[in-house]
């Protein structure tokens, strides 16, 4: 044996890694059409009455809200809600970002969604691994109070094994109107050699159901006889000239930061 490895590393590589996270997405998409088509249907029936779709995630969850927003090929009526909104937008000193307990708490929730500027025709996708943090199950609860659509994606296998962190009990699957499975299991990582567990995947399933969402609205509004509003590339040519006319259409509504 070569040394510094033991019999177990056989089960932990690339190669591992590859096989599990294919088989991930294989099931994700097959489990999860019904609810990918669901959750178009919302999107499209907000985009229908001049809304945008607000997009949330904490963590690495936020990885999903930037899946949504602003990228090439997605849809212009899209805004990112983060935390650091409390800083570049509220005016809260930057170390308040370093707190590991800003997710947890639910006050965070109230003020981020003041931040953004919501309309009432809006639609929210928010994403957590867990569901359980304070922040996330506030902001949800907020949106659903306040009359919005909910698209929620998590791991059902994490997410029914933990105890919320919200005062309510409850975890965002419990109050969202739609609920994608990430597929993911309980603590994320897909590969384990002895007491090691290594390879989250909860990142490359959520911008799978991202990305089918959003090709599914796309396939919904084409067969209407609509145009729907999708981003070129900013780096082709004639990019920044068709994004700038379809974002003039939700000025002060959508933002584009670095």
């Amino acid at each position: 044996m070569t040394p510094g490895t033991n019999s177990n590393s056989a089960h932990v590589s690339a190669a591992a890694f590859a096989e599990a996270a294919a088989a991930a997405v294989h099931r994700v998409s097959t489990e999860q059409a019904d609810g990918v088509a669901k959750a178009a249907a919302l999107l499209v029936d907000a985009l229908r009455a001049g809304g945008v779709v607000q997009a949330f995630g904490t963590g690495h969850s936020q990885a999903l809200a930037m899946e949504i927003a602003g990228r090439a090929g997605g849809l212009v009526p899209t805004n990112m809600i983060a935390l650091r909104d409390l800083v570049i937008l509220g005016g809260d000193a930057p170390d308040v970002l370093f707190s590991e307990h800003l997710e947890r708490d639910p006050a965070v929730a109230h003020r981020i969604y003041e931040l953004a500027g919501v309309h009432p025709a809006d639609v929210f996708v928010m994403a957590s691994n867990s569901g359980g943090n304070g922040s996330v199950v506030e902001l949800a609860r907020l949106v659903k109070e306040r009359g919005h659509g909910l698209v929620a994606i998590t791991s059902m296998a994490h997410s029914s094994r933990v105890t919320s962190r919200h005062p309510s009990g409850l975890r965002l699957f419990e109050i969202a109107d739609v609920v994608l499975d990430n597929g993911a299991p309980y603590g994320d990582a897909v590969l384990t050699t002895g007491e090691i567990t290594v390879g989250g995947i909860s990142s490359i399933t959520a911008a799978l159901l991202a990305q089918m969402v959003v090709a599914e609205v796309v396939r919904t509004m084409l067969a209407a006889g609509e145009t729907p509003p999708v981003y070129l590339s900013a780096n082709i040519p004639e990019g920044d000239a068709h994004n700038s006319a379809l974002e003039a259409r939700y000025a002060g509504r959508i933002r584009r930061s670095a």
